[in-house]
């Protein structure tokens, strides 16, 4: 059985990776709220990522940092101290977590990590610029590491569209909100947190063996397509 550290498993995608993955590997999760279930798979640790050392953890097969920021605001009402907090959450941490268990990764078996970036890291969006530019990076570092840590660890990121989580609760507050993003997209929707969860699974199996430093649009055909 393999285990997986889960780097913000309480709420949202990383709530829905957790839920998937316990019924068949050993899943850490390490965040600031503790999630609202048990099983004897989960092993939780208290801990702000960004202030706090990480727990010493022996085995790791599996990475996967999910905390993010959705901080909208004109150019003009974004201070310097928006987008290095941004920078540090999206960033930062990933940086942090990645070289805390780097060591004891690259002994796990078909060891894998997983990142977020999102959609306005490709598709330019007015309101968008702490966030673009923090998760432009984190596609920078999926590239880079992908490439420095091959062939012993695979890196990948997903790059979702709005997704109905607690972090995009304003963007889907009404009936017309949720119409208005329904509709920007191609095919009819906006995303579940399970069909992202899904998706790192794929990542994490032994059924993406041959998948390392790629980014993957699940855009709901709002950056793919024109029509």
């Amino acid at each position: 059985m393999k285990t997986i550290i889960v780097i913000g498993g309480s709420k949202g995608i990383g709530n829905a990776i957790v839920l998937s993955l316990l019924s068949s590997h050993k899943v850490i999760n390490i965040s600031r709220s503790t999630p609202k279930l048990s099983h004897d798979n989960l092993t939780h640790y208290h801990c702000d990522v960004i202030n706090d050392q990480l727990p010493d953890i022996t085995t790791v097969d599996g990475l996967i940092y999910c905390p993010g920021s959705i901080n909208l605001k004109p150019i003009s009402r974004l201070s310097i101290e928006d987008f290095k907090n941004d920078f540090e959450i999206n960033v930062l941490g990933a940086v942090k977590t990645i070289k805390k268990y780097l060591p004891v990764l690259k002994n796990g078996v078909n060891p894998s990590i997983v990142l977020f970036s999102t959609v306005a890291a490709k598709l330019g969006m007015p309101f968008h610029a702490s966030v673009a530019t923090s998760k432009s990076a984190i596609e920078g570092l999926t590239k880079s590491l992908g490439a420095e840590l091959a062939p012993t660890i695979r890196v990948n990121a997903i790059a979702p569209t709005v997704t109905d989580t607690e972090l995009a609760a304003k963007l889907l507050r009404n009936e017309r909100m949720i119409s208005n993003i329904t509709e920007r997209h191609p095919l009819k929707k906006y995303l579940q947190p399970q069909e992202v969860a899904d998706m790192a699974l794929f990542l994490l199996s032994e059924k993406a063996t041959s998948i390392s430093g790629q980014i993957f649009k699940m855009d709901c055909g709002i950056v793919s397509f024109k029509i």
